[in-house]
């Protein structure tokens, strides 16, 4: 149904910016809800950011006012623009679709890239 590939992940000093990118395949991605997740060595995947077919954003605690969700529906490209870039921020960020009636981001559903590094340090 959808297959999703997330590119734009690195190694960044902390203070720097990264952007993510998700490119997604299918017809319907402009009704899809789509969220980015991480997940740190040791540590349960958990949500970033989401946004939903009507634009509405969510957002963690620990990126607010440092992380921005966007996406442009004629591309089916979902973005996660990173600013401020804590070590803390350092997992393996994954792209997450799933249908617009589920609203639950704290539940891991729907389907899954294959995940880029992002690395913060100095």
């Amino acid at each position: 149904q959808v297959q999703l590939v997330e590119s734009g992940g690195g190694l960044v000093q902390p203070g720097g910016s990264l952007r993510l990118s998700c490119a997604a395949s299918g017809r319907h991605f402009s009704i899809n809800n789509m969220g980015w997740y991480r997940q740190a060595p040791g540590k349960q995947r958990e949500l970033v950011a989401g946004i939903t077919s009507g634009g509405t954003t969510n957002y963690a605690d620990s990126v607010k006012g440092r992380f921005t969700i966007s996406r442009d529906n004629a591309k089916s490209t979902v973005y996660l623009q990173m600013n401020n870039l804590k070590p803390e921020d350092t997992a393996v960020y994954y792209c997450n679709a799933r249908s617009s009636l589920d609203r639950n981001w704290s539940v891991l559903s729907g389907y899954w890239g294959q995940g880029t590094q992002v690395t913060v340090s100095s």
